[in-house]
């Protein structure tokens, strides 16, 4: 099942609501949902889902639509992955920094 980046906004939207507001308090940037893919520099065959930026524009997370939208095709995601993967990366990105 292949969401659109819209749908899978909204998605990330309902499942960052449980998260303890302080989670979120550090990210003067918040969470981004960025439409392109991000492979890794080292080995293509290896998609980026999401990272903790620290930068001038201040601390905040993407999460990259097109990463996920990638291996949802390739693994032939149901909206239930989806949401797995949309949450563990949220989390860990969250609760890693």
């Amino acid at each position: 099942m292949q969401l659109s980046f819209d749908e899978a906004g909204a998605l990330l939207d309902e499942l960052a609501e449980p998260f303890p507001e302080a989670l979120f308090e550090g990210l003067n940037g918040g969470v981004h949902l960025v439409e392109e893919a991000m492979q890794d520099p080292e080995l293509s065959q290896v998609y980026i889902l999401g990272e903790y930026c620290e930068d001038l524009l201040g601390r905040y997370i993407n999460l990259y639509y097109g990463s996920f939208a990638a291996l949802a095709e390739k693994e032939a995601w149901t909206l239930e992955d989806w949401r797995a993967e949309l949450r563990q990366t949220l989390s860990h990105e969250l609760t890693h920094h």
